[in-house]
């Protein structure tokens, strides 16, 4: 989405920059605001009452985030952290609303973000319930590259650690290990700080086992 289409949301619009691993929000703070990432990289995480922490999901330019509030949620139900230097537009929930209903152009590019957001949800909800714990690793680290979107792999950085890969494929951190040893030693990641993905990944997706 063009930066300039951000331009109607006049005075209630603030441009933060945010620094690598600063938080933009924390859970249980006040759900006020939508956000609308300009430059940069975002991270979302939640954590349980027990102290485990889940990932959720990254943005990037042109993405929105925290437009929880505008479904009456009061408080933020995850964390935000930047993950690279990112510039990043703060729409307060009332302007937002009100841009939803006069500026045509915003609300059918952000329902359109919405309903692409919607499709992923709803691609990862099947990947859980017909894919081996093997092929949903593989399938995150494609999505988290950024594979099938600009056609360019992009290094996952920070490297995401194996307890929330475990986390977030639902297996056990030692089968992530077993995994993540197995791309590395068939070429098709590389870490050293952070995760390379190479596109010969797709192959274990699309592989039939059996």
């Amino acid at each position: 989405m063009p930066e300039a289409i951000l331009d109607a949301v006049d005075g209630a619009r603030t441009d933060v920059t945010f620094d690598a691993s600063e938080p933009v929000f924390g859970q249980g703070d006040p759900a006020d605001a939508v956000y609308f990432i300009l430059t940069g990289k975002v991270r979302l995480t939640v954590v349980s009452a027990q102290g485990k922490e889940a990932f959720i999901a990254d943005f990037g330019p042109s993405d929105f985030f925290g437009e929880g509030c505008l479904t009456g949620q009061p408080l933020r139900m995850a964390s935000a952290t930047a993950l690279v230097p990112s510039r990043i537009a703060r729409i307060e929930k009332n302007a937002m609303a009100r841009l939803l209903r006069d500026a045509t152009e915003f609300s059918e590019q952000f329902l359109s973000f919405i309903m692409k957001r919607n499709i992923q949800v709803e691609a990862d909800l099947v990947d859980q319930l017909f894919n081996s714990s093997e092929k949903r690793l593989a399938r995150l680290l494609l999505l988290l590259a950024n594979f099938n979107n600009d056609g360019q792999l992009v290094p996952i950085t920070p490297k995401l650690s194996q307890a929330v890969l475990a986390a977030r494929v639902g297996t056990t951190r030692s089968r992530i290990n077993q995994f993540m040893t197995k791309f590395r030693k068939l070429g098709l990641i590389e870490y050293n700080g952070s995760i390379k993905v190479h596109t010969a990944l797709i192959n274990i997706i699309i592989h039939d086992e059996g």
